[in-house]
């Protein structure tokens, strides 16, 4: 059976990422998955090993917003909604873990609009 190569090198800078990062309930890790049409990302305490707040492209809350959208302008939203949520659980400071995608396009649109709803990286 043939492998994806871009997939395999993606699961490798993944696993190198999540070498030296690991969220704690401090500073818990922001996780982002990008798939082909949506976009998904939580916020995890590793130690404890539970998901504190997630937020993806197909969450109810955001029906009518990015129905229309071109996929950045979702992934946006995506991270104004996981930053007001994270807020309102009370968390500040993340650690960021792009999943081993390269950091533009969808990717960066989640982290800045995150950012701008009040989390610190």
């Amino acid at each position: 059976m043939k492998t994806n190569p871009r997939a395999v090198a993606r699961l490798r800078r993944h696993r190198t990422v999540r070498r030296r990062i690991s969220g704690t309930a401090q500073r818990p890790r922001l996780a982002v998955y990008r798939s082909l049409r949506h976009i998904y990302a939580q916020i995890i305490d590793d130690v404890a090993g539970h998901t504190l707040v997630a937020a993806s492209s197909q969450d109810p809350s955001l029906g009518e917003l990015v129905q229309d959208k071109n996929k950045s302008d979702s992934a946006a939203e995506v991270g104004k909604l996981l930053g007001q949520r994270a807020v309102d659980a009370g968390i500040e400071s993340i650690v960021f873990d792009r999943g081993g995608f390269p950091y533009h396009g969808r990717v960066k649109a989640l982290a800045d609009s995150a950012r701008e709803a009040g989390l610190k990286f």
